[in-house]
């Protein structure tokens, strides 16, 4: 590895085991087997993430900065292509305090925000991996 240090860099633990860290001091292990995030598993939450991130502002705008999320991610697979083919984003809050007209309006901003502001979407979904996301007005336990 050269003399100056990469700002987000994988070090190899063991078989098919990975620790990735950024230059904020965050780590996640990667591979495959328990405690452990896959390639797959991080390019979805970096799809949900990117999703909930852009429209956060927004929904904090309407909801409290407080306001409660879930933000769930799944994907189709094609074993024979070996690639996802869609990923399916659910993000979960509680919408109930606001008028029907009220969600309508937050939701179309919420869009917006995530078309203008998702880096991932514009990279990946945008390009090669078709993907979509609901939102579902429920309370947050």
């Amino acid at each position: 590895m050269s003399d100056t240090p990469k700002s987000l860099y994988m070090q190899r633990t063991g078989v098919r085991e990975y620790v990735a860290r950024n230059q904020d001091g965050a780590e996640i292990l990667v591979g495959h087997g328990p405690g452990r995030f896959s390639p797959g598993d991080l390019l979805k939450l970096a799809i949900a993430g990117c999703n909930a991130m852009s429209s956060d502002a927004r929904m904090a705008a309407r909801l409290g900065d407080d306001f409660e999320q879930f933000v769930g991610v799944s994907a189709d697979y094609d074993q024979a292509g070996d690639r996802f083919t869609h990923v399916d984003v659910e993000l979960v809050q509680d919408m109930s305090a606001l008028s029907d007209e009220e969600i309508a309006d937050l939701l179309r901003r919420a869009e917006a925000s995530i078309k203008r502001n998702c880096t991932i979407e514009h990279s990946v979904v945008d390009q090669a991996l078709p993907a979509s996301h609901t939102w579902t007005n429920e309370r947050i336990n």
